[in-house]
């Protein structure tokens, strides 16, 4: 007697909120008929068991999760539970397909792919992605001075940046202006973690989107960032716009990202690359990742282009055919500076917009995209962090609590309207208590 066919199945792999909030890679895997496999971090479990049995949220139709081990504080930790879950539903599936959503799960679902002979960013380009340092020696034109914590610091020229090889978010970026500030931070890092010191890089930041099959680039897209380093110690991108309305910059940043794509051997998939550029025109690269862009990117191409780009995703990493137009629209995300204390309320004084309280792990609804020549218009207002929550100083992505969505026929009416809804939005907080400063 025959062995009866295994149902056929996709692995999925990042953090549940990178998964929550691209829900159409849940939904699309399903309407193909594949069962959806997610590699998740333990801290996790959770979130997933307080939505468990909620027919209408994204998880409702993952077939397993396997919760693992690990933390980016903790080099290669995060590599063998994933491989020990793949093992085991090698034995009971047909996979199709792996990916990676989130940064964290970028190596292991390299490892995952290539083992089973899957489209993937492919093995130096999966390692290399994950590892700042391993960034800088693969791609030395392209990068900063750079010094690792441990080594002799006396020609470190200040101000510098004190980076944390294996984090994310910008998590653990911080300037220091002379030797007594890099040794009073270096101090609060882990024992496992590979920090570097590099030369600070003074200029406007940018990011490049590039779709990749069969080792060509078949899409790339510059999108402008605002961050909060020009006033302070920290890196946290505020605002990103779709496509990059800084057009002199534009050719000099495709070229790089093109020779940094052939210099990894980026194979199958997506990639953000994030880079600065500096007064006497030289393109540097901050670090790249083989995966999604994270924020509300996704949203934003989608508004652009009108297509969304997790469809084009999916097809690469089943080997089909992809394809994704240029934008025809100008997209903005802003997230806003809040005043610190008590979260109480968020009011958007706008026609028939509401204030969508999605939290961390939260699910929004994705606008529709809007003719090219339509009116500029406000898409979302979110929040991500609930009522009663402590706002303190944004020092990385998780401090951010409030952002809105924007998009335009010109440029010129993106500026209008971004600065328009910055006045309509009100974010309210009361004084932190005695008791609640404690916690």
């Amino acid at each position: 007697m025959s062995e009866p066919s295994r149902p056929r199945a996709f692995i999925l792999a990042g953090s549940l909120l990178a998964v929550c909030r691209a829900p159409r890679y849940l939904a699309e895997l399903r309407e193909r008929g594949l069962r959806v496999l997610l590699i998740t971090s333990a801290n996790w479990r959770a979130e997933a068991e307080r939505v468990a049995g909620d027919s209408g949220h994204p998880l409702a139709g993952v077939e397993d999760i396997a919760f693992v081990d690990g933390g980016v504080r903790h080099e290669g930790s995060l590599l063998a539970g994933p491989v020990a879950a793949a093992l085991a539903w090698r034995r009971r599936y047909d996979i199709v397909g792996a990916y990676a959503v989130g940064e964290t799960m970028v190596e292991p679902a390299g490892l995952i792919a290539d083992a089973l002979g899957l489209p993937g960013a492919g093995l130096r380009a999966s390692r290399v992605c994950r590892s700042k340092y391993l960034q800088r020696w693969y791609l030395p034109e392209f990068s900063p001075q750079v010094a690792f914590a441990g080594d002799d610091l006396s020609g470190v020229r200040f101000p510098a940046v004190v980076k944390p090889s294996g984090r994310h978010s910008s998590s653990g970026v911080v300037t220091v202006a002379n030797a007594e500030e890099l040794h009073a931070e270096l101090s609060g890092y882990g024992e496992q973690e590979t920090v570097l010191v590099e030369e600070k890089i003074i200029g406007p930041e940018y990011s490049v989107e590039s779709l990749v099959q069969h080792g060509k680039a078949i899409f790339a897209s510059v999108t402008r960032k605002d961050t909060n380093d020009h006033d302070g110690r920290h890196f946290v991108e505020l605002a990103h716009t779709v496509p990059s309305d800084h057009a002199a910059v534009t050719e000099l940043l495709l070229d790089a990202n093109q020779r940094v794509l052939d210099r990894l051997d980026v194979r199958d998939g997506i990639t953000h690359a994030e880079w600065r550029v500096t007064a006497d025109g030289r393109a540097i690269m901050m670090e790249i990742a083989a995966r999604p862009p994270g924020d509300g990117l996704c949203s934003l191409y989608e508004l652009a282009t009108g297509r969304p780009l997790e469809t084009e995703v999916l097809r690469i990493a089943l080997g089909e055919h992809a394809d994704y137009p240029a934008p025809r629209r100008h997209t903005r995300q802003v997230y806003l500076e809040h005043p610190e204390g008590v979260l109480s309320d968020v009011v958007v004084d706008w026609p028939e917009v509401q204030v969508e309280w999605v939290g961390e792990a939260g699910v929004w609804e994705q606008p529709e995209p809007l003719p090219a020549d339509a009116p500029a218009a406000l898409r979302a207002v979110h929040v991500h962090a609930d009522r009663g929550a402590v706002l303190g100083p944004i020092t990385c992505s998780e401090d951010r609590s409030v952002t809105f969505l924007v998009d335009a026929p010109t440029p010129a009416e993106l500026d209008e309207i971004t600065e328009r809804v910055r006045r309509a939005i009100d974010i309210r907080t009361t004084p932190v208590s005695a008791e609640e400063a404690a916690r």
